[in-house]
């Protein structure tokens, strides 16, 4: 059965569609926004489906409508956008390293931003607006060391990530030292931001990171094209027409902006970055990045995880983050099994 169709636009212009690509991503949509309205109406004030699409709509009484658009919607958005961005972020770092263990998790992006987020709570006892600004940041550092390091007539894929290992490891240490010099409340403050969780999250979380994917999500797609001819390797790239480094320095600077803002506004939620991509890929059957399918798997992942915590543990007992860490870390596991028995590790 054809899975790729060729479709003519008004203007003549001829565009491939891969007819089970997008059906994976339509219905990753619909789990994604099922998984929003049933997590909307999760709490210690149970609201139906029906009335909470009627509440959206402008339809709710007084009481709903503050609920939902004051308390849960601005958490459920921020989870979407979240997921989006990891899942975004770890495709393409996936793509750019060639390598399935290359993403944020591994490469130390979120220990950076975690870094960024202790300095600001442990040495200036920061608000939470320079928290999240400690924690972009540091993100951004630690992106601009993984490539500095990496350097050498270009960016190439296991010597990536081996950099990145090795600077997570150092960051690592870097946060528990940061840990044993705060006192009692700033220690406190800080294992919960680390453990990553949407709860608390409003409006002020919302809008930085929409806008943020509003100019970076376009951007990606405009140069997947490139991405795509970068995976056959930078000689054949060349010859077809990209520019590589400069291609790989735009994609890996969006990736690390989705990345930290992310951990900025969720704390490090981890291995959502990393399982998205390879989901994704295995539900679409298709080569190259898979970047909007996996951009939807990782929105989907997060809401779904987050419903799990509330509906399994309630809403203030188990951040999202552990979720998300027990089930990556059983995906990490097969993966790894998996590459050993393929000779590929």
């Amino acid at each position: 059965m054809k899975t790729n169709r060729a479709v003519r636009t008004p203007g003549g212009l001829s565009v491939r569609l891969d007819v089970r690509a997008l059906t994976v991503v339509v219905l990753l949509l619909v789990a994604a926004v099922t998984a929003s309205v049933v997590l909307i109406g999760t709490g210690d004030f149970p609201i139906p489906a029906a009335d909470v699409l009627r509440t959206l709509v402008g339809e709710g009484d007084a009481g709903q409508e503050f609920i939902v658009t004051e308390l849960r919607l601005p958490r459920v958005l921020v989870g979407l956008l979240v997921g989006a961005s990891l899942g975004l972020g770890g495709a393409l770092f996936q793509s750019i390293s060639r390598n399935p263990l290359g993403s944020p998790d591994v490469l130390g992006l979120g220990q950076g931003a975690t870094a960024g987020a202790l300095t600001m709570i442990v040495l200036f006892s920061g608000t939470a607006g320079q928290v999240t600004l400690g924690a972009l940041v540091g993100g951004l550092v630690t992106g601009f060391a993984i490539y500095a390091l990496a350097w050498k007539r270009g960016v190439h894929g296991y010597r990536l990530v081996l950099v990145g290992i090795g600077v997570s490891a150092i960051v690592t240490a870097v946060n528990g030292y940061l840990l044993t010099k705060s006192d009692i409340v700033d220690a406190a403050r800080a294992v919960v931001w680390m453990t990553g969780s949407l709860d608390g999250r409003d409006w002020d979380q919302v809008w930085p990171l929409l806008a943020l994917c509003a100019v970076l999500v376009p951007l990606v797609l405009a140069n997947s094209r490139g991405l795509r001819m970068m995976e056959m390797g930078d000689d054949v790239s060349y010859a077809l027409g990209v520019r590589v480094e400069r291609v790989r320095l735009l994609l890996m600077l969006s990736a690390v902006l989705l990345t930290a803002s992310a951990t900025a506004a969720a704390g490090p939620v981890g291995f959502v970055a990393l399982t998205a991509p390879q989901l994704a890929r295995r539900l679409t059957r298709s080569p190259g990045p898979n970047l909007v399918p996996a951009m939807v798997m990782g929105a989907t992942l997060l809401v779904t995880a987050d419903w799990v915590s509330q509906r399994t543990f309630g809403a203030d007992q188990l951040p999202v983050g552990v979720v998300t860490g027990v089930l990556g870390g059983v995906y990490l596991l097969w993966l790894l099994v998996t590459e050993r028995r393929a000779g590929r590790i």
